[in-house]
């Protein structure tokens, strides 16, 4: 497609602009389209094309679609589409809903299939107006049953950030606006910390009238079930801010952001243990899903503490001194697991075990209760009992919590190392660290229990002895020669534990990278997507969190 088209309204008619000549709407868009009644007699019929569009039927395809939309003709341009149905009502609600008017649609060169576009409008809202612009892209494919060739029908066609089930709207907002602070009253801007993009929104619709602001006028993408927290836009007047407090931590924060931008996925929270009070979250990329509060991924062997504990809970082992069976490989039930490298500890103990993070040792004690072991769902009471995870957890704002279901065969073996389908993320494994530098569990707080009087989740204390081991454990890990944290940990001061984790994931070549830790009174935990083994990604993204607190 040539650069330099426009797609426009001009004198209130719709007009494709190139070297200066102008094309009238209703003749132009009949004309791409075929529809014209003509005056060439009754059509002839044509072969049904197959195979990808050409370069000339992408452009034609593109520059019908956004003729049609820009002259606000929804339903004619979701005729343009793979997906009619879907399509129409985003884009009749583009003008409807949206208010959107003025459209200037410039299309850049297309790249194969894809056509990038800019759009320069005007939205207006009881007698508000305020110009509005920004970049989209759309895809042109080969229409399955007509042959012909047509955009590929997506939300993000009309906005990059709509997605399935979300719409644009225009009016009053759903919620005043927030001016949320961190635990020393610094203001929190998702401008200043991306990660906060989505987490601000959340508390603003749960806590911006209660914060004491106003409404204003906004164009805002919204959803039909609610679910998702209105994003806003474009803000046509202002209303005004109320103040939220909330129990982050500016620097930490900012250590957080700094220490995920380097890889492409990747997620970490930071809690202070003695209060379970969130000093940082934060994502990459940072303006998509809430991985770190809501992911749900296989944890590795970050799983171990809570294995240990079950071990020790269950009488199968003492302490950090127990011996136990750190072999190359061991089956269960007639399924092999093995260890990295399938590399044995001779005369091992449990402490030893753990700071090498030895698969076969934390699978060899445990025997299925059939053979006079301990029953499939001891993990998940043992995760339930002293750790709160599973439990419904009320930090301010929505979170998953963490799943440990009960299982079967060899899935329970799996479960001992943070495989089958056990599910967690990094605001859950960072819990675990900090209920064991705590001695008892302590459900993360995003703002003050006081805002709505909500009810948190509880769950017992570790056993002192227990408590201890596990805190033996992930020191000797983050500081022992052999212990699989100690170099990512070895920037870290204080007092300190720390233990790593990777978990394979189906169809990626890479594990998952995963690391814990703690460090005086703060805890963290990430998770880098196909970072490899704990220490090598996620190690450095803890240990950088850690020293900024």
């Amino acid at each position: 497609m040539r650069s330099g088209v426009k797609v426009a309204i001009v004198g209130g008619v719709f007009a494709v602009v190139a070297g200066g000549v102008g094309y009238g709407g209703y003749n132009l868009y009949n004309g791409l389209t075929g529809n014209s009644s003509g005056t060439g007699g009754a059509s002839q019929a044509t072969t049904k094309k197959s195979g990808p569009p050409s370069a000339e039927e992408t452009e034609t395809a593109a520059k019908e679609f956004l003729a049609a939309w820009a002259s606000g003709q929804g339903a004619q341009a979701a005729q343009l589409t793979n997906n009619a149905a879907d399509a129409e009502p985003l884009l009749t609600g583009y003008s409807e809903q949206a208010h959107v008017s003025d459209a200037v649609m410039t299309p850049g060169p297309a790249v194969g299939a894809k056509v990038p576009f800019t759009v320069k409008a005007t939205v207006t809202f009881e007698g508000r107006s305020k110009p509005w612009t920004y970049d989209s892209e759309l895809t042109v494919v080969r229409g399955v049953n007509t042959g012909k060739a047509l955009v590929d029908w997506q939300p993000a066609v009309v906005h990059p950030k709509l997605t399935k089930g979300t719409s644009l709207s225009t009016g009053e907002a759903s919620a005043p606006p927030i001016k949320a602070v961190d635990d020393n009253g610094v203001e929190l801007t998702k401008e200043k910390y991306p990660s906060l993009g989505p987490v601000l929104d959340a508390l603003r619709e749960k806590y911006g009238e209660a914060a004491g602001g106003t409404p204003g006028v906004e164009l805002a993408i919204t959803s039909a079930d609610g679910n998702v927290p209105a994003q806003t836009l474009l803000t046509l007047a202002k209303g005004k801010e109320g103040t939220l407090p909330t129990t982050l931590d500016a620097g930490v924060q900012a250590a957080a952001e700094q220490a995920v931008k380097k890889y492409g996925k990747a997620s970490v929270v930071a809690i202070q243990p003695s209060t379970g009070e969130i000093r940082a979250i934060a994502n990459s990329p940072a303006d998509g899903f809430n991985t770190a509060l809501q992911g749900a991924q296989a944890p590795g062997s970050t799983m171990k503490i809570v294995t240990a504990a079950m071990m020790m809970d269950n009488g199968l082992v003492n302490g950090p001194g127990s011996p136990v069976e750190c072999k190359p490989t061991v089956s269960w039930m007639g399924v092999p697991f093995q260890n990295l490298k399938r590399f044995s500890i001779p005369g091992a103990t449990l402490g030893q075990a753990f700071a090498r993070s030895c698969n076969t040792a934390f699978i060899k004690p445990v025997k299925p209760l059939d053979d006079k072991g301990i029953a499939d769902s001891a993990l998940g009471e043992t995760a339930r009992k002293y750790f709160g995870i599973g439990l419904d957890w009320q930090a301010g704002i929505t979170t998953v919590d963490g799943s440990v279901p009960d299982s079967t065969g060899a899935e329970t073996a799996a479960s001992y190392i943070g495989q089958g389908r056990i599910t967690m993320n990094a605001l859950n494994v960072a819990s675990l660290s900090a209920t064991v530098k705590n001695g008892a569990f302590k459900q993360p707080v995003l703002v003050p229990r006081s805002l709505d009087d909500r009810e948190l989740a509880t769950a017992q204390p570790l056993p002192g002895s227990m408590a201890q081991s596990l805190r033996q454990m992930m020191s000797t890990t983050a500081t022992a020669g052999y212990g699989t944290a100690t170099s990512a940990m070895s920037s870290v001061g204080g007092n300190k534990g720390a233990k790593t984790g990777s978990a394979e994931v189906d169809g990626q070549a890479a594990s998952n990278s995963w690391f814990t830790g703690y460090a005086d009174d703060l805890a963290a935990a990430a998770v880098v997507e196909s970072g490899g083994h704990g220490s090598d990604a996620a190690g450095p993204v803890v240990a950088q969190v850690l020293r900024a607190g």
